[in-house]
């Protein structure tokens, strides 16, 4: 695969880095929140760049998009976060045409996941893409790419077992509470933060450890107050985030904020306490751990699920793999399609011009000329020879652009422009 119409001389890349590589100070190096993708997609279009959708999440930040060379996409990236391109070169990736292709179905099916089959990403993904084309920097190759992406998750959600029993970070944390805390129901557990983590880990508090002492606490108290009222729970002013630390017997951090939010300052109690850090970046300081009375686990140390459960997922991957292949070849079938389309387009242009010189000079050679007989039958003439010449270009018998280059010899078609993937 190598030449589509695209992008006049810039190529597909994949871009990022995720747990495999980076850990979880890094990946909060480059973590994007909200403002700094919105900076990031307008510093996009004002450099030119003219399609591409980035997704910051707790494992992995990357960026898909259209560039000449793929220090256009590193150096958005880096300025728009803390990272720095020495730090990008040590611990990311780059993919390059089918290579990128591919690693988006890897990622938005769920196999390149922390936790494989967490199919969270997929979300992420969606939501990236509206806000790509909201900024107009979403063409027809990303669009259908991720709209391929989505069908192959919701096939291999639907046909495998790749995603039963943990699926989540937040379903994780509560393992390893009910693993670790003894007396689970009778513990005071507090939950700051009520983003999508926050509220998956919430449903979870509630269905799995049987507790009716979990308080919420959010900056925006009317967020919390609305996942509280599905369980029935205790929600408190940010202002007593302290008091309620001090009270808790287990803490859960799930907040987006850049900097860390919970620090040994605000810990006066004596008593045991367990602190879960789900944010990237860190919102829990590690000065906690100087307190003895502290233990704080982050959710790189929750991504690791039992092995019997990992062993049953890893038999489902060759049938997940399968049912991307199926839906990649779709895609790449559609994408030989957009490649000799403008060759098609313009040969079709070429014979109307042919059939509209000679409509001339019948029209004056003879005084009945029927006019109207004449354009229906030369217009389907012209529209078998296009349509023979389509079928030809799908064979995967012949070489397309050996077709294409003789074709545009033969008719004298200028040159169409040509997108690199």
């Amino acid at each position: 695969m190598e030449h589509y119409h695209m992008s006049t001389g810039t190529y597909f890349y994949a871009l990022g880095l995720s747990y495999k590589k980076a850990d979880a100070d890094i990946r909060g190096h480059f973590s994007l929140d909200e403002p700094s993708k919105n900076a990031l997609l307008n510093q996009a279009k004002s450099n030119g760049i003219q399609s591409l959708i980035v997704t910051s999440t707790c494992n992995r930040t990357e960026i898909y998009g259209f560039a000449e060379h793929p220090y256009q996409l590193i150096q958005l990236l880096c300025d728009n976060t803390k990272g720095t391109v020495e730090e990008f070169q040590k611990y990311a990736y780059i993919y390059k045409g089918q290579e990128a292709i591919s690693h988006l179905f890897r990622v938005g099916s769920g196999l390149d996941s922390q936790i494989l089959g967490d199919f969270e990403i997929i979300g992420q993904l969606k939501k990236s893409t509206v806000a790509s084309k909201a900024h107009g920097l979403l063409n027809p190759f990303i669009e259908r790419l991720v709209n391929s992406v989505i069908q192959a998750s919701k096939r291999i959600k639907t046909e495998t077992e790749i995603s039963s029993g943990a699926t989540s970070v937040s379903f994780a944390s509560v393992q390893y509470i009910l693993n670790t805390i003894d007396n689970v129901t009778d513990k005071n557990i507090l939950l700051f933060g009520t983003g999508k983590i926050g509220r998956n880990t919430c449903e979870n508090l509630v269905k799995h450890t049987k507790n009716e002492q979990i308080t919420l606490i959010n900056r925006t108290k009317g967020k919390a107050e609305a996942v509280a009222g599905k369980f029935n729970l205790v929600v408190k002013d940010y202002a007593n985030l302290q008091e309620e630390i001090n009270e808790a017997d287990i803490l859960i951090v799930a907040t987006g904020a850049q900097n860390p939010t919970v620090d040994k300052q605000l810990i006066q109690s004596k008593k045991d306490l367990l602190i879960l850090d789900l944010s990237i970046p860190k919102n829990v300081d590690e000065n906690v751990t100087d307190l003895p009375n502290v233990k704080r686990i982050h959710l790189d140390d929750l991504s690791q699920i039992t092995d019997e459960t990992l062993e049953r997922r890893k038999k489902q991957v060759p049938l997940a793999e399968s049912i991307i292949e199926d839906i990649k070849a779709e895609f790449i079938s559609w994408l030989e399609t957009r490649k000799f389309a403008p060759t098609i387009k313009a040969l079709k242009q070429k014979l109307q011009g042919f059939k509209n010189a000679e409509l001339d000079t019948q029209r004056k050679k003879m005084a009945n000329f029927n006019e109207e007989q004449a354009e229906i039958i030369s217009n389907k003439i012209i529209q078998k020879i296009t349509n023979h010449f389509a079928h030809h270009l799908k064979d995967d018998a012949f070489s397309t652009d050996e077709s294409l280059d003789l074709i545009k010899k033969v008719f004298q078609l200028e040159n169409t422009t040509t997108k690199h993937v």
